[in-house]
């Protein structure tokens, strides 16, 4: 019997009890994983992923530095129409393709026969290092954050506190990684659960954080500061105002990745070609808005740009923590409830770092599942409660590796979201831009081309040691050459871009 007889019978078997599985079948897979996420679960995952509040927390020390107000509050709004448009063209691509495999999967659908293995490849590559780089930045991001509670709890920088080693911050880091390997190990529902607690997570902190912010701020910087101040005393070398705005957009743009998370767990999502694109979209418009409005209640309580980055205040010149502990000891004579919020963040954090390895451990599923993982087999398997079990915690171990390049410099993981390919065979699926798809798409790409070059600008001049080098080009340098050199050595003869494994199933 042909394959595609062997196909069209089992498609027909399963398509009056269960439309979703009729499609992955149709696109080359058999139902693997569990199927029980609804549209607000998929949601909830990559809201939870994006996570404005561990975003904009991590990062508004960069957007403070470089550009200050006038580059995150404003930034934010210009970050936020591309990201848009980045965010359309995806949710239109991932209603037509809803499989796990995410970019990669529809890089080789959507680049033609000849190029689809290469583009698939490449595409997979940096989308998987890519996520294990924001594993590692996240889980190593939330550690720090615990290092500055436990120093302001003990007295601050300047009063004695406690002052954690390097060391010490990666051990916290480690034993992080681990809860999140075990949290991700559990059941989908129960995974499930944890993505739904971190959406509420995140509305609920940014609606009592921008309340209270700015009602504890005594001293409040006028409207025009929030929104037309150009901070360029960065201590940086830096001085071309566009060069500075250039690098502070990268706060924002940081603060809304996570998006395709939503893509990748549509295999375990009912009505996925319709719930995926939802999540998608969805995930970012709230990010946005809650974002944005987060932004500006922090902003409310930055008057003196220069000591928040000092490394000689209290916090160690990590800028959000001395700010909301100042705001609240000048209210109330004591910082407590500054180290308070802190500790709200530090929960929104630790449940984006669930939901970006859930995330990872299903993209990584299925690039194995096409054989393109070195010991595909053995990641390429799924427990008794249908849970990619190795790759969770080939996840926890390679972000782990990561973090510990920040032994020799504090590192900024930068991970590339997204990887853009035009193709010349598409058929849309429920959810599509109709006409307005090319130009939305086409604004997409040049707006990831934009940021890449962005990421890789140099941060400070010159640049002079490791501690003022920029190393995202030879990470992204690196993983090209790796990939690239990999496929025409080897790949190129044995892989050919994403598999099907439905004749096992017939």
């Amino acid at each position: 019997m042909s394959r595609s007889v062997q196909l069209a019978m089992a498609a027909g078997d399963q398509a009056a009890d269960d439309p979703d599985s009729l499609r992955l079948l149709q696109l080359g897979y058999k139902q693997e994983l569990k199927r029980g996420l609804s549209t607000l679960s998929n949601f909830a995952f990559s809201f939870a992923n994006i996570s404005v509040l561990t975003g904009v927390t991590a990062t508004y020390n960069t957007g403070l530095r470089y550009g200050g107000p006038v580059s995150m509050t404003l930034g934010w709004l210009v970050v936020a129409l591309f990201n848009g448009c980045v965010a359309l063209s995806m949710a239109e691509i991932c209603s037509a393709y809803p499989t796990s495999g995410g970019l990669y999967y529809w890089s080789a659908k959507l680049a033609g026969k000849e190029w689809a293995s290469l583009a698939s490849w490449v595409t997979g590559w940096f989308n998987i290092v890519g996520q294990w780089a924001a594993i590692a930045s996240v889980d190593f991001s939330l550690a720090q954050l615990l290092q500055v509670i436990i120093l302001l709890s003990t007295g601050g920088a300047n009063g004695g506190g406690y002052m954690a080693s390097k060391y010490v911050v990666l051990v916290i880091c480690a034993v992080i990684l681990i809860l999140h390997g075990v949290i991700n190990s559990l059941p989908i529902q129960w995974i499930s659960l944890f993505g739904q607690i971190g959406a509420i997570w995140n509305a609920a902190g940014v609606f009592v954080l921008v309340i209270l912010i700015p009602a504890v701020a005594k001293d409040r910087p006028s409207v025009e500061f929030v929104f037309t101040h150009l901070n360029t005393d960065n201590g940086m070398g830096i001085h071309s105002k566009a060069y500075i705005l250039a690098v502070g957009l990268l706060m924002s743009q940081y603060s809304v990745l996570g998006y395709d998370t939503s893509a990748h767990m549509v295999e375990e999502t009912k009505n996925a070609d319709r719930s995926g694109p939802i999540g998608i979209i969805t995930s970012v418009v709230c990010a946005t808005v809650f974002g944005w409005i987060y932004l500006l209640a922090l902003t409310t309580a930055v008057t003196d740009i220069p000591y928040l980055l000092s490394p000689g205040n209290d916090a160690g010149g990590y800028a959000i923590a001395q700010a909301l502990y100042t705001a609240f000891h000048r209210r109330f004579g004591s910082g407590a409830g500054g180290i308070a919020c802190l500790g709200a963040v530090a929960v929104a954090i630790f449940l984006c770092g669930i939901a970006c390895v859930t995330s990872n451990s299903r993209m990584a599923y299925a690039f194995s599942r096409d054989g393109a993982m070195p010991l595909s087999r053995v990641w390429y398997r799924v427990n008794k409660h249908e849970v990619p079990l190795n790759v969770v915690w080939l996840a926890v171990a390679v972000a782990f590796f990561m973090a510990l390049t920040s032994l020799g410099s504090q590192v900024a993981f930068q991970a590339l979201g997204s990887i853009a390919t035009l193709g010349i065979s598409f058929v849309p699926g429920p959810f599509h831009l109709g006409r307005y798809g090319v130009v939305v798409g086409w604004a997409g790409v040049v707006w990831v081309a934009t940021v890449t070059v962005l990421f890789s600008l140099p941060v400070a001049y010159p640049v002079a040691n490791k501690e003022t080098f920029n190393y995202t080009p030879v990470a992204v340098g690196g993983v090209l050459l790796l990939s690239v050199g990999a496929w025409v050595l080897r790949a190129r003869f044995w892989f050919q871009g994403p598999i099907t494994n439905v004749d096992t199933h017939c």
